[in-house]
């Protein structure tokens, strides 16, 4: 039911995640961030089991900064969606698994922007736009019409605007509140939430 969204553009990477919070057919919370900041230049958007999900991504940003003290500079997104994927894969074989499903979105630059798409089985994959989720199956087609390399940031947002108004109006699931957040060589922030009141252009 959960769903995120993301497009990297050729000095960006732009992500949106709903803000619900629900278990079985019960709404618990709509307030929900999604996307978390792991670094000055890293952002990781993930759904799944609730529990796995703070846990794996607290996991992945302790280390990340634990990697950062040790040896005085971060990771790039190329190594840290690398590093996620690994745990990923070696809590798969483990017997304790966690149930996760991420985008990894970062900006360095040497390497540019960097959108990783990465599954709860640690396929990972870099990508230009990804979705995870029922939504996200909605967003492909969208994603291929509109989405170019040039992209600016004014019309990624636009783009995840049409994304929500259309997941809003297919699925029968509510998701009202899309958290926004987009990183570049500014480091991270987020934008304003899309939500059923935000009218795509």
């Amino acid at each position: 039911m959960e769903t995120i969204i993301g497009l990297k553009g050729k000095d960006f990477v732009m992500i949106a995640a709903d803000c619900t919070h629900a278990h079985s057919i019960i709404m618990l919370k709509e307030d929900e961030r999604k996307i978390s900041q792991i670094s000055d230049n890293l952002l990781i958007a993930t759904t799944g089991e609730s529990g796995d999900t703070v846990q794996f991504t607290e996991y992945i940003s302790k280390n990340i900064a634990l990697y950062k003290m040790r040896n005085g500079y971060e990771l790039g997104p190329k190594a840290a969606a690398h590093f996620t994927r690994k745990n990923l894969a070696d809590c798969l074989r483990s017997r304790s698994p966690y149930f996760v499903n991420l985008l990894v979105a970062g900006y360095d630059e040497k390497e540019g922007a960097e959108l990783h798409f990465i599954d709860y089985l640690a396929n990972a994959k870099s990508v230009n736009y990804a979705g995870h989720g029922y939504g996200g199956m909605f967003c492909a087609s969208i994603f291929d019409r509109y989405y170019n390399a040039g992209v600016s940031q004014d019309d990624a947002y636009e783009i995840l605007k049409k994304c929500v108004a259309e997941i809003q109006k297919r699925l029968i699931i509510n998701l009202s509140t899309f958290n926004v957040a987009v990183v570049d060589k500014k480091g991270t922030r987020f934008l304003h939430d899309i939500t059923s009141k935000s009218e795509a252009a």
